[in-house]
């Protein structure tokens, strides 16, 4: 293979949207380190890598844990040297069951892997970008629609990635002075297993009561979305993204 010298970092990078963005990336030539939960997901996603594209890497890899995430950015170093991209991507939510409801365990593990994972990877992506010659780097963090506005009965999920916004603009702040750039994509509805239940059946609860089927968008809008915001030079930034369904029930009122 060949590459354009340039390595990323993609989380959840198993199945869904880190797939497609870790493909898109591998594909436009950078060494790709596949991170996730699960070795042979992620050993899927490097065998469909394109030929010409960039290495990948297989790192098994539970986010909310500071251990695993210092030993997948010390694979990396060792393995590639350098760090340009992280996309932190790796997220998961709860049971759309009211938030009375919820245990303290299913909370936790949502903040986990949502904020606390995303936090975790950002602060030694930034490290590694400190150090790094030359200097700097790009930490793109997935967003998602919740940023913005909930879902019925999805208080772990949302509180977390409105926290991610705030993230966001503190890494953009802090990173600053060493030409770390942060961006945010928030994705609306892309064709996943995780949306699959959006079409199933009567859909899935609206803010006014209702049940209704949600359109979708090809995952590969976002992986070409992520592609173009990662290809920015570090001195231009998308600072924050929304691609989704066009016709998704988003911007109105329900």
């Amino acid at each position: 293979m060949s590459g354009n010298g340039k390595t990323a970092i993609v989380t959840g990078a198993g199945s869904g949207v880190g797939r497609a963005v870790a493909l898109a990336l591998q594909g436009a030539g950078y060494n790709v380190a596949l991170a996730g939960r699960r070795l042979d997901a992620l050993e899927d996603t490097a065998g469909m890598a394109k030929t010409g594209g960039g290495a990948m890497l297989a790192v098994p890899t539970d986010v909310g844990k500071a251990a695993e995430v210092d030993a997948l950015f010390d694979s990396v170093k060792k393995s590639f040297g350098r760090l340009d991209v992280l996309f932190n991507n790796a997220g998961m939510g709860t049971p759309a069951i009211p938030m009375d409801e919820l245990t303290t365990e299913q909370w936790q593990a949502v903040v986990d892997v949502n904020l606390t994972g995303s936090f975790l990877c950002a602060q030694r992506a930034m490290r590694m970008m400190k150090e790094q010659k030359p200097q700097g780097g790009r930490i793109i963090n997935n967003g998602s629609i919740s940023a913005h506005a909930p879902r019925p009965n999805s208080a772990p999920y949302t509180s977390t990635k409105h926290a991610i916004t705030g993230l966001t603009k503190s890494i953009s702040l802090d990173g600053r002075p060493f030409d770390i750039v942060c961006s945010q994509i928030d994705i609306g509805n892309a064709v996943t297993p995780m949306t699959e239940r959006m079409v199933e059946g009567e859909g899935v609860p609206q803010a006014n009561g209702s049940m209704m089927v949600e359109p979708r968008m090809d995952v590969a809008h976002v992986a070409s979305s992520v592609l173009y915001m990662a290809g920015l030079p570090l001195e231009a930034n998308v600072q924050f993204m929304t691609v989704m369904a066009t016709k998704m029930p988003f911007v109105g009122r329900g």
